[in-house]
Formats: C-alpha cells, structure tokens, sequence
C-alpha cells in the first residue's frame, strides 16, 4: 500500500520491472526440474542455429513453448523445459572465414548473445540442462552413437552420385536440395553431381516403420505426415529380369507388370553399371553419360536419350528391343533400369515419339469403363489407367491387377516393394561438425576409433580452401589402432542434423559422462510431449529424429520409445507490415531487441500471441503492439486502483452474481484454449474479463470479494504470456510466492453457459441494431419480454424432427396454439441450424443477470419480463433465446 501522501503509481516501467523478476525467478529454481521428477510434461522448442541474433519468428516460437510450460507448472505439473545450441554448421565457418576468427570463438560469442535475449525475453529454461552441440561433451556421443549404428549394421562407406554445393563446398543429403532447379538449401547455390565415396546411416532399414507409424501420430498435423510419406514414399511392384546383349540379366522394377507385352525399348540411367559399361566402347554412348551427369535436372528434358547398339530380350515375348541411355530414368529409383511401354506411361510415350521408336498397345479400358476403347488412340497419348490386356497372347482379356500377380510367376519375376527414401549420406567436408570416428589403414582398411579415445576433438582451425581437417597433418595422421602402423584419420565430419537427431534426449542427463543420456530416465520422461517448430524441417530434422529414436529403442538405449514426438506445432510465419516474409533482405524486418528496449519483453509476447492461433501466420502491425501495450499498462493500474483502497465497495448481489459466473466461465474457458494450444482465444477471454471489472466498477460500488477475484484471476491467466506483468499483478494483489508458482485458476463454466453468453450478445446486439435503425438518441426503458413456454417445446421438437410441422401439430399441447404454433414451426423448418436454447426461466434468470450490461451501456432502465407478464403483443413478437424488445424515449 501508498504511504499517507504518496502519488500512487500508475503506470509501470518494463525496464525495472523485467530484470527485477527474471531475478527472482532465477534465485527461486522456478523452472529447475528434479531428476527423480516421475514423467513429467516435456514441452520443447527446436533449438535454434547460434546466428547471434534473435528475430521474431524465434520471439513466436520460444514464447508459444514457455507460455505452455508456465501454464503447466501452475497447474501443478512437473515440467521440463530446456534450451539448447544447434551450434554446428557450415555458416559459423564462413562467418569465421569472413571476420578472421575462428568457428569456435564466433559460437560461443553467438551463444552468450542469444542466451541473454532469451533471459530479456523472460523465458524460462531450466538452464541447467542446457547444451550446445559444438562442446566435445556433446559430439563425443556422436561419435559412440555412430559406432553403435555401425555394430546394427547401419553404417555403410559407398560411392555414390552426390549432392555437391559448389559455394559451401559440402555434400548436401536429398532433403538439403531445394526446388525443381535443385539448390542448396543454405545459399541457394544450384548443386552440381559428384560421384565420392561417403557414410551413410541405412534410414531405408526403417522405411516402412517410419511410413506406416505416421498413421499413428494423431497430434501431429497432416500437412507434416504427408510430406513425409511422400518423401519416403512406397510403390507396390515387381522386380523381372531382362537379358541385354552381352551384359547379362538386368533387373528392372516396375509397378505395371501387366503392360510387360507392349515394352517396345529398354532404358537405363546414365549412372547404371551397365551404361557405364557399355560406354567404355561406345564414344557416343561415354559423351551422353559425361553431359547427362554433369548437367543439372533442369537442362535434361524427358526426350533426352541415347541408343546404345545393344538389345534387350523382352522375356514375356521373346523379342528383342533396342537398349537406350535417358535421363528420365534415375540411378536411385526403382533399379535404375526400366523396360519401357509407350503406350501406357506418358514418359515413355513422349520418349518413343522422339525417338520414332514403336508403341504398341496392350490394355484397353474395361467393359465397365466411362471409356470407350474404340476412342483411345495410343499413337496420340498413353492410355494409364488399368484395363484388360489384349495384345498379349494367351493372357488377352486379363484384367490388369490378375495380370500383375500372375506375371510374377510366368516371367520369373518377385513381388517387391520399392521406397523414394534413400539411405542418409551423413559426410561433409567441412571443419566446424563432429568428426566421423575412423581411421583408414592401407591394410586393415577403416578402423574405428576406440571408445576409451573419444571424442576425436576438432584441431586448431586452419583458413583454407576446401576442408580445413584436410590441412590439419598432425592431427590427420595418426596410428592404426588395429595393427599400429600409420594410418589416416577420416577428414569429413558429420551432417548437423545428426546433433538435433538426439539432442533431446542429452537434455534428460545433460551432464551425464558415462553414456548418451540416462536409459531409465530418457525411458519415463520422453516422449516430448510438445514440440514446435518451423514447417521447414518438416522432412528432414523430424525424420531423422525418428529414425534415431527408433534405433535407440532397438538397441536398448531407450526403452518402449519408438517416436520422439507425441505433438507437433510448427509455428507461422511472422510477416512484415507489407505481408511479406520478415526478413533483413527485405527491408521488412523488425528487431525483437527493439521493441524490448521500447515496450518490454511482456508487450511483445503479448502481442504476438494475441495475433493468431500458433500455426497461423500473421502480419507484423505496430497498432497491435500499442494495444497489447496498452492492455498492460492498463490492467494494471486496474489492480493499482484496488491495492491502493480507490475502489468504493458495496453489496450489489445481482452484478455481482452475474460478474461471479463471468469469472468462473472465462477461467474455464481460457484453461480450454490453453490445453488446445489456442492461446489467442484464452487471451481475449482475459481481455473480456478485464473489461467486464471495469464496466463492474462502474456501474455500482462492487462486491469487493468478487471484485478481487476477478483481479486474481486475470492475474494468473496473464501470466503464463505476460509472465512480468503478471507477478507485479499478482505482488499488488497481495498474492503468496511468485506468479509463476501459483494455482492455476480452476473454476467450471456454469451448465450451458455458452447458450447464456449467445443469448445475452445477441440480445445486446439486437438492441443496438434497433436503437441505430430507428434513430433512438436517449432512450428511457428498455423492455425484454421472453418466449411463451409453448415456444420452447417447438423448438425443442424441431430440433430432433425431420419433419418438423407434423411433428409439432402432432403434439396434443401444441396442437391448442393452433395457427400460432403451425406458422412458428413453418418458421423454424426454414433454418439451416436451430441453436440450443435454455428453458424459459433459466432465460428470465439470465437476462436479469445481465440487465446491468444494457443498462450501462443504453443509460436506460432495461425491464426483463415473462411471456405471461408481457404485454401479448410484445410477447408474442418473442422466440427462444431472442427476446421481443421494446424501446421507449
């Protein structure tokens, strides 16, 4: 309270009060969970990339993570929540290079940055959990993580056709190249294809696990899932084996067996074994391949192709077919060779149209087809759908799916299952990642290096072209731990996405020395229970992340934990004030940093989550940050007003009931939205309520109890956003401890509170429509007249009847209001929707309730009557839950 000639303060100031909670939080181990802590809820942010500055699509995300963990701490769970450094990558090494420095220093300078941001931004983190991934602490297990892979028989060295980022001079896996003009995902470089021995993690032993749970991650948004069944895709076919010339049996894989009669060619990928054979003799065949894997996809069209001299033997027919190079055909689909069918694959068809090769048809539409065979002409287009084969001997009149199954066996063929997932080829040549651990020996081949020599620590950073480990001598060369002899270290590290494919584990025993991560404890407290983070990893880091976790389990690291993720949000964009995408580049963006300096932490978390649901993307606006603002500033001097004895209070019962059930109905409601991740509509439910307080005051001496209760509250369901603001509320209404630890709200709507909030809004609405309509300048009483009872049993027989006006002239009660009751029945089967309704007291009751509302707003005496009380003209104008109003001046 003011002392006796003290000016009470009525505005607070962000830059004291901020860092005088941030403290007491800290000194209080408010966000510190225990270790023996029985599964917890683990709510979690993907880590950020350590780029030194936050922007505002981390402000959304982090705030969207720790408004949720503070929600669940008051509501008395135990709650893990930490924050980590996606610290590896390629960036800090060109950001090293660029400033004279090395990878190391600019992190760990970048961490510090960030990591007082966060604490500025008030979010609370259980910082004793917090790792960065560039610490050997961390990449060790990496390392020893990839030995155990490699003991599953998931590791595997092999030359490959590769992604290869000129600029960033690195390997990029499949995920990392962008776009039909394939650029890297980085710098928008377009890549080149390389062939180089590489690492690879076997993700495909998975694919079909990874692609059929997703139908069990129910919290997770279907956008997301699709985007990874697609890229891991799944093609139900068979595998036949053509003879070609002298080369031997070829195997080709095809999802449409029953069109093996009509292949006309045969077509290999200019990376196939056999191409590449068949191109040592054959110059013209040598160029094609040279140009084919030179050139990017976009510089190849579907016609572009070679024929090689030689000829496949067809083994449905026997004849043989001419055996082409194309470029349509892919190395790493299916088997990188195909027989081709003109007539039925629009590919091929445009192929065999270029090249004047035959098309021959042999599947025409079924009997039972909308089309009719005589109108298709393969010569002009391929006819794809299934049919009945014809021109295909003893197997003509077959329908297709028959003909598939019993070509596997006449051709001696195999049922096969092909995937579009290919395995993660994990190698980069850079410095600033987790070296591989192994060591090539000229006669033990690779060795890996002992445990007990973990983690194979980065040496002092070299500037250099290409990779500095290469530069690096000393540390390069090393003995053979097999046989002693000299022996060569490996010089590619890992891909990054192998640090975020675990990291939230490490988070469960951060300081942990003696394995990744406890086994017990990983195996109670995950899965994460939320998880946001951006659409854009969307296929990469959430696949790995499963991949790992899945391995995890199978080798008993985790126990019974096959998805890391129970629920996933990936939160929108946070677009400029010209709806475009935020960014430096774009002259759009707007510093977190700033809008701290100048409205505090709590206005812009505010803000942001007030604009839109979590996944919606929204529109920077300065007027939206003036009003949450605003909004703070304002709730309180509202609760200045009350500790500081301004508020006269009185005992009116009958606002205050109405102002009591308010305040139980927006607790439950905001609680609703909090669970459903929908924190905008929580926030509003709050702002209602604190108007409501306001408008309460004003209208008569409130009940003091009730009046601060309300306060009390607003208080809490402020805090888990406006975290700042909401201790400074809850230190003026004389609340124990902190904000941040205490009891959540929990209050029950009242029953069918909904059907009285719509009734009490449309009546106020209706209200106003009438008074602006007609022109009413100052209104003097105000009369609402509620529906006769008989009204009420219509509705509620129209609401379950199909029929609806026999079904109430049926009805022998009904059936005495004659004309009135038949034309109301007409009425209501006109509707598309009858909303619920209350029964004709439980509307009296409400409506008297809320009188006070229209009253303060009109200035007028608002008169709530029954239909039997009513003026019978008035009353008769009434329907369930639309009260007949009349206005007088």
């Amino acid at each position: 309270m003011t002392t006796t000639g003290e000016e009470p303060e009525r505005t607070f100031d962000h830059a004291e009060v901020e860092p005088r909670w941030q403290s007491a939080w800290d000194e209080a181990d408010v966000f510190r969970i225990d270790d023996d802590a029985t599964d917890p809820e683990y709510v979690l942010a993907m880590f950020p990339y350590t780029s030194g500055q936050l922007h505002m699509g981390h402000v959304r995300n982090y705030t969207i993570t720790d408004a949720f963990a503070r929600f669940e701490r008051m509501r008395g769970e135990d709650v893990l929540h930490p924050m980590g450094w996606d610290s590896f990558g390629l960036p800090a090494e060109n950001a090293a290079e660029e400033r004279d420095t090395n990878p190391r220093d600019w992190t760990m300078k970048c961490i510090d940055q960030m990591r007082d941001q966060f604490v500025e931004m008030g979010f609370g983190y259980d910082w004793e959990r917090e790792i960065a991934t560039c610490e050997p602490e961390y990449y060790r297990w990496n390392q020893w993580l990839f030995k155990r892979f490699r003991e599953e028989g998931l590791v595997e060295r092999q030359g490959a056709e590769l992604n290869w980022c000129p600029s960033c001079e690195t390997v990029l896996a499949d995920e990392q190249v962008e776009g039909e003009a394939e650029l890297c995902w980085r710098c928008d470089t377009p890549i080149e294809h390389r062939e180089m021995d590489q690492w690879f993690l076997t993700i495909t032993d998975y694919a079909e696990e990874l692609r059929s749970d997703l139908d069990d991650l129910e919290g997770w948004p279907n956008n997301v899932r699709e985007m990874q069944r697609n890229w891991i895709g799944k093609q139900e076919g068979a595998s036949v084996a053509f003879e070609v010339g002298n080369y031997g049996a070829v195997d080709i894989f095809t999802t449409r067996l029953d069109t093996i009669h009509g292949a006309t060619y045969f077509s290999l990928a200019p990376g196939h074994p056999v191409a590449q054979e068949i191109a040592e003799d054959n110059d013209e065949v040598a160029d094609y391949v040279e140009m084919a894997q030179a050139a990017d996809e976009d510089d190849l069209d579907v016609t572009s192709g070679v024929f090689t001299g030689e000829y496949a033997t067809n083994p449905a027919t026997g004849e043989e077919i001419p055996v082409y190079v194309a470029d349509y055909v892919l190395t790493d689909v299916g088997t990188g060779a195909l027989y081709a069918v003109p007539a039925h694959d629009d590919r091929d068809h445009e192929f065999a149209t270029h090249h004047d090769i035959d098309i021959q048809q042999v599947v025409e539409p079924a009997p039972d087809a909308d089309v009719d065979p005589e109108g298709v002409d393969v010569q002009e287009e391929a006819y794809t759908p299934d049919g009945v084969l014809v021109n295909s001997g003893e197997f003509d009149g077959l329908e297709s799916a028959e003909a598939r199954d019993r070509f596997v066996e006449e051709f001696d063929g195999e049922h096969r299952t092909e995937y579009n997932l290919r395995d993660w080829g994990i190698s980069r040549q850079r410095y600033w990642g987790t070296p591989i651990p192994m060591i090539h020996c000229e006669d033990c081949g690779y060795v890996e290096v002992p445990d007990e020599d973990l983690p194979v620590e980065l040496p002092e950073f070299v500037h250099t072209t290409g990779n500095p480990l290469d530069a690096a001598e000393e540390w390069k060369h090393v003995d053979c731990p097999a046989c002693g002899a000299d022996a060569v270290r490996e010089t590619d590290t890992m891909d990054t996405f192998v640090d975020s494919s675990w990291y939230f584990l490490r988070y469960v025993s951060p300081d942990l020395d003696s394995a990744p991560f406890d086994t017990e404890r990983a195996s109670d407290w995950m899965p994460v229970d939320r998880y946001v983070g951006g659409i854009e990893h969307a296929v990469m880091h959430l696949l790995y992340a499963r991949f790992f976790t899945k391995v995890l389990d199978d080798i008993d690291l985790v126990e019974g934990v096959r998805e890391p993720f129970l629920n996933l949000t990936n939160q929108g964009m946070v677009l400029g004030e010209d709806g475009n995408k935020m960014s430096k580049s774009g002259d759009n963006g707007v510093s977190p940093q700033r809008i701290i300096d100048e409205y505090g932490a709590d206005t812009a978390r505010l803000f942001i989550m007030e604009a839109a649901q979590p996944e919606k993307e929204f529109a920077w606006s300065p007027e939206g940050v003036q009003s949450a603002h605003s909004f703070l500033q304002n709730v309180y001097r509202l609760a200045g007003e009350f500790a500081e004895g301004e508020i006269e209070f009185g005992t009116d019962g009958e606002i205050a009931d109405y102002v009591a059930r308010e305040i139980d109905a927006t607790a439950a409601r905001a609680t609703e939205e909090y669970e459903r991740f929908r924190f905008n509509h929580a926030l509003q439910a709050t702002r209602e309520l604190v108007s409501l307080l306001r408008r309460y005051r004003e209208a008569t001496d409130p009940d003091e109890a009730t009046f601060e209760r309300g306060l009390v509250t607003a208080a809490k369901l402020l805090a888990p956003v406006a975290p700042h603001v909401g201790e400074e509320l809850w230190e003026r209404l004389d609340g124990d401890g902190l904000a941040a630890e205490a009891d959540w709200p929990s209050a029950d709507a009242p029953d069918q509170y909904a059907v009285e909030r719509r009734l009490v809004e449309n009546t106020r609405e209706d209200v106003r429509d009438i008074v602006d309509t007609v022109g009413i300048a100052d209104p003097e009483t105000i009369t609402l007249a509620v529906a006769p009872a008989w009204k009420h049993d219509v509705v509620s027989i129209a609401r379950e009847a199909d029929n609806v006006v026999p079904a109430v002239m049926q009805n022998e009660e009904l059936q005495r209001h004659g004309e009135a009751a038949a034309d109301f029945a007409k009425t209501l089967a006109g509707r598309a929707n009858i909303d619920e309704h209350l029964p004709p007291e439980r509307e009296l009751a409400t409506l008297e309730r809320a009188a006070w509302l229209i009253e303060r707003e009109f200035g007028a005496e608002v008169v709530v009557q029954s239909a039997d009380a009513a003026d019978d003209s008035l009353a008769s104008k009434a329907e369930p839950g639309r009260p007949a109003i009349d206005i007088q001046e």
